[in-house]
């Protein structure tokens, strides 16, 4: 994103202190390899179990009970005098953990409420101090978590509504966290990290701080404990690894460590006594499901519990647990210490995880006429059998890949099976994105790309996907040199990428040398009116409706949507601030014609998060990380002959006004930088990918909306 100088230096000046520290690789790969991990909801909400004054509380999650059942804070501490979980073992929650294989706990320390499930010298709202049962559960796992060979997280919720000087309960997951509310929940992290041995993950949760915060936060933590991963709501970029929405499976390659974390129910993740739960078969099939998904893609599977106000699990979840755990006594092979799916297809009986020599198939239903095929794998296969049974596959393989016949008698609907496929000296599959190079010259731009993503933002409700890696697989038609070129704007110009192409990678400072005119004659394009609707309640990324072809005199983006109202007061190369609610999203639409197809430079001014689009396309979006009053982007529009619609969403997270300007006045200038040719032989792949070189965060989007790489 192009900043206007004065804002662009403060920035630079500020990213120096926020450096992102890189995990060492092998503590890093410790925790991927877990990939299957209990979550644990527990805390004085767990006596109420969902009911306040002898009536369920049916708005929101249980363990927000406080909020949603408006109690007065008083009234809510006084729970804690009821709190004696005399059924509550740490070991048996260990082995309950244990017996389905999963590899490491995760409790709530503290949620939202304030009250801590440890010993701590910050407040007497405490477990040991405030209850009759006055000993320290977190301590207590923690313990019971090294005698039986589990890894031991903690969650830690950023907001406390029982702290005085913290922002009061509200609606909003983002609520500010004040300086002596950041210093307060320093001081319990110090003590966490102090007291209870390793810890191999912090979960934090909600709040919004700004960016130095929440890096004094995880320098914090890495200080004390520097293998503990951090989860990225912790906010700012500033996570070791990406934290999913609730019960989220992402469809789509993530290019950072991350995690799903999933409840049993979508209502609920502390206990509810009126719960309606069901099935414990469709249960078991449904969460299983979701492991096998998560781990197919590279993801570490995070299920929770919510045990009862008097320390028991509740029966359903435990034989759920139980039941994967048979699954996995048989398949945790095809699960543990794998990778992802090697393919970049989806298939529609299941999921894949894979090693060096071997290729797991999941069969979560049954596949068309009882034939798998695989298009375009190799290797020579050494044997194909279902894993716990003594029964193999029938296979063939030819030049377009592997067909493996499902064993007859093999009944997926009462359990899913897992298809072992045996290499004797490794495999190799068709690689993401390959695109034909038959004539000079080739483009590859964000376009075309195969995107790695991650989620970026300040805090829990300003985020939104961010690609982090854009990646192409090139096959050339004949044996020569690949000559490549970077072409970029003022968008781009200053950032350092790292370029690579066939295993060997380059930081390359796009440095603003070889500056040329862009081809296009202004003097054929009209600019029509400025028509604006909203504003819409929004998150950062995304748009509401379909933005190809809007019709100006009908509602968007349904029948039941606002109008697009002509704002004749709107001008181009004007900045405005609009009145706006946080969260909140106010579209302009201006019609172009153009004589001819051509590219144009525009400049776009926004404040906490824009999503430019022409002819329905994107062709940019990004957050405000550090808050500045306003951004400038300059964005390439490649303008079609005709009409054509450049439609942009202001997004306004934080402040009273939206700023938003669309400049067509701008330097119609396109830089030019040569790489090295690559010599390359018909038939064969070769690899190009980009992203930021020493980014500040995993997470940062890569901004280069308008470049490309011309090859000839």
């Amino acid at each position: 994103m192009k900043h206007k100088t004065i804002i662009l230096f403060a920035l630079l000046l500020f990213c120096k202190t926020l450096v992102f520290g890189q995990h060492d690789p092998k503590a890093l790969r410790e925790w991927q390899d877990q990939k299957y991990s209990m979550f644990i909801h527990y805390g004085i909400y767990s006596v109420l179990g969902g009911v306040w004054e002898g009536k369920p509380v049916t708005k929101g999650l249980s363990e927000q009970i406080q909020a949603h059942a408006g109690i007065y804070s008083d009234t809510y501490a006084d729970v804690a005098k009821r709190f004696n979980p005399q059924n509550w073992n740490a070991d048996s929650i260990v082995a309950l953990a244990k017996k389905p294989s999963m590899r490491s706990l995760v409790i709530t320390s503290k949620h939202h409420d304030g009250f801590c499930m440890f010993k701590t010298n910050t407040t007497d709202f405490n477990v040991v101090d405030a209850t009759p049962f006055k000993r320290d559960i977190v301590k207590e796992l923690s313990d019971a978590c090294k005698r039986g060979g589990l890894r031991f997280g903690l969650y830690f919720s950023l907001i406390d509504w029982h702290f005085p000087q913290a922002s009061p309960i509200s609606s909003s997951n983002s609520d500010y966290i004040t300086p002596e509310h950041v210093e307060y929940n320093k001081k319990q992290i110090t003590e966490l990290l102090s007291n209870y041995g390793p810890v191999s993950e912090l979960w934090f949760d909600m709040g919004s701080q700004n960016a130095n915060e929440s890096k004094d936060l995880r320098d914090l933590v890495h200080k004390l404990q520097p293998n503990c991963m951090i989860g990225s709501r912790i906010g700012n970029d500033m996570g070791d690894f990406n934290v999913m929405g609730d019960n989220q499976e992402p469809d789509y390659a993530i290019g950072v460590p991350w995690q799903s974390p999933a409840s049993f129910f979508d209502e609920t993740w502390s206990y509810r006594s009126w719960q309606v739960r069901g099935s414990e078969e469709e249960k078991m099939r449904e969460k299983l499901t979701s492991l096998i998904r998560v781990a197919s893609r590279g993801g570490n599977f995070l299920l929770n519990i919510g045990p009862k106000g008097d320390g028991s699990v509740v029966d359903f979840e435990k034989d759920v647990l139980l039941s994967i755990g048979k699954w996995l006594d048989k398949n945790k092979e095809a699960i543990y210490g794998t990778d992802p799916d090697p393919f970049h297809i989806s298939f529609k009986w299941g999921s894949l995880t894979s090693r060096p020599d071997k290729i797991y198939l999941h069969l979560l239903s049954a596949p068309e006429n009882g034939v798998i095929t695989l298009p375009g794998l190799t290797g020579k296969i050494k044997d194909a059998y279902v894993l716990g049974e003594d029964k193999k596959a029938k296979f063939s393989q030819n030049a377009s890949g592997v067909k493996i016949n499902v064993p007859e008698g093999l009944d997926i609907s009462k359990e899913f099976k897992v298809i072992a496929i045996e290499f004797v000296n490794g495999y190799s599959v068709p690689p993401a994105n390959i695109i034909a190079f038959t004539k000079a010259p080739l483009i590859l731009d964000s376009h075309n790309a195969f995107k790695h993503y991650s989620s970026s933002g300040i805090d829990y409700n300003n985020r939104y996907q961010s690609t982090v890696k854009e990646s192409w697989t090139i096959s050339p038609s004949k044996t020569g040199n690949l000559v490549p070129a970077i072409y970029y704007t003022d968008e781009e110009k200053g950032k350092v990428i790292d370029v690579e192409l066939n295993g060997k990678a380059t930081a390359i400072t796009l440095n603003g040398t070889g500056a040329e005119k862009l081809k296009n004659d202004p003097s054929t394009i009209k600019w029509g009116d400025i028509y604006q609707t909203g504003p819409l309640y929004s998150g950062v990324g995304g748009v509401h409706g379909n933005l190809t072809n809007v019709d100006v005199s009908k509602p968007w983006p349904d029948s039941n949507g606002g109008t697009w109202e002509k704002k004749g007061e709107l001008k181009n190369n004007v900045t405005y601030e609009i009145e706006a609610d946080r969260n909140s999203a106010t579209y302009l639409l201006q019609e172009i014609t153009s004589a001819k197809d051509q590219p144009y430079l525009v400049g776009i001014t926004s404040g906490d998060g824009v999503t430019v689009t022409l002819n329905g396309k994107v062709l940019a979006e990004h957050n405000n990380p550090f808050k500045d009053k306003q951004l400038k982007d300059v964005i390439l529009l490649p303008l079609k002959k005709g009409a054509n619609q450049l439609i942009v969403k202001y997004y306004n997270g934080f402040k009273k006004v939206n700023v938003m300007s669309l400049d067509n006045n701008v330097s119609q200038t396109i830089y030019r930088q040569e790489l090295k040719p690559v010599a390359v032989q018909k038939g064969k792949y070769y690899p190009l990918s980009w992203q930021l070189h020493k980014p500040l965060s995993p997470h940062t989007t890569i901004g280069l909306f308008n470049a490309r790489i011309e090859i000839r």
